[in-house]
């Protein structure tokens, strides 16, 4: 859109005031419509968004300023399981959330839920992300008993950037530190299942590469950030940039002893890769997983054409309650 603005501008240097009062008129048109679509926007927006107050507001479970999380706690005279919702935004941005209907239907069902926020590329490259969510995991193990929560119950979700870490916190090995002088860093770190949107099971960009040949989805502008290298340079990085790589996808980390997942994609596998955006997100990520976790006998779903809310939120509630072991 800024390209095209740009041009115009150029182009109206050039050309007659007749053109120029066409040109504006044109702009006149489409405001509207673009009025109408971001209505449409803030208005899908808005359902999304929790109408039920949390029982707890940003609480620090860090010691950085975005390692907040809210808390939604089920009553149940039992010990609960619980739902870590972790946010999207290509690790450069969002902020902590659930889908409403999602909350709701956990906490119907006697699931606690958590959404928590973690340090933004901009301020640290990775692993940063994926240490803060592993420390909210602990934190909320660490205020079970307080909280009337189940310990060995926790699940977690997400979409995009979200999805990629909850992958990477149930196939990761554990990083409880039990000698640790934090009493949070004592927790155990590990899932009973994930149920994510959209998801990258790998943030190589050599796989990316390879999984999407003659194309550019491997130069994607949010990894270059979150690695801190030039992906133009793919083929001549320092070797600690590929270790890196490695540390934080979910593949790698993938043992016979990991939690089942299910993942549900907006794309379906035939769709065509015209855009950096659809590739990404693209279902031949989960599809790669699900032939790995098929080998080794892990149970992992792969739904795709699903749709973000009610479709995707209802799988995923089904999908937990399962494996929570909630009726």
């Amino acid at each position: 859109m800024r390209n095209s603005l740009v041009l115009c501008a150029t182009l109206g240097l050039l050309t007659a005031l007749p053109t120029l009062g066409q040109d504006s008129q044109q702009d006149q048109s489409r405001r509207p419509r673009q009025a109408q679509r971001q209505r449409g926007r803030e208005n899908r927006n808005a359902e999304r968004r929790p109408t039920v107050a949390p029982t707890h507001r940003d609480l620090k479970y860090g010691p950085h300023g975005r390692n907040l999380m809210d808390v939604w706690l089920a009553k149940s005279d039992k010990p609960t399981p619980v739902l870590v919702s972790i946010h999207g935004g290509g690790f450069r941005g969002g902020n902590k959330s659930v889908e409403a209907g999602l909350l709701q239907a956990c906490l119907d069902s006697g699931i606690s839920v958590a959404a928590i926020t973690y340090r933004l590329s901009d301020e640290a490259i990775a692993p940063a992300q994926f240490l803060d969510s592993a420390r909210a995991i602990q934190f909320i193990r660490h205020n079970a008993q307080e909280w009337n929560l189940d310990g060995t119950r926790i699940a977690a979700t997400g979409g995009s950037a979200g999805a990629g870490i909850s992958l990477w916190l149930g196939f990761h090995d554990d990083l409880a530190d039990p000698d640790n002088e934090d009493p949070v860093l004592r927790q155990s770190t590990r899932l009973t299942c994930m149920a994510v949107y959209n998801g990258q099971t790998s943030y190589d960009p050599r796989f990316i590469r390879d999984l999407f040949p003659d194309t550019d989805i491997y130069k994607e502008s949010a990894l270059a950030q979150l690695f801190g290298v030039d992906l133009n340079k793919l083929d001549d990085l320092p070797e600690e940039k590929y270790r890196l790589f490695e540390e934080v996808s979910a593949l790698p980390h993938l043992t016979k002893d990991d939690a089942p997942a299910a993942l549900f994609y907006a794309s379906k596998l035939d769709t065509p890769i015209t855009s950096q955006g659809i590739g990404i997100h693209h279902p031949r990520f989960g599809k790669a997983l699900k032939e790995k976790m098929d080998e080794i006998g892990i149970e992992c779903e792969v739904h795709t054409g699903t749709s973000r809310g009610g479709e995707s939120s209802k799988l995923t509630v089904d999908f937990v309650k399962k494996h929570l072991g909630v009726e």
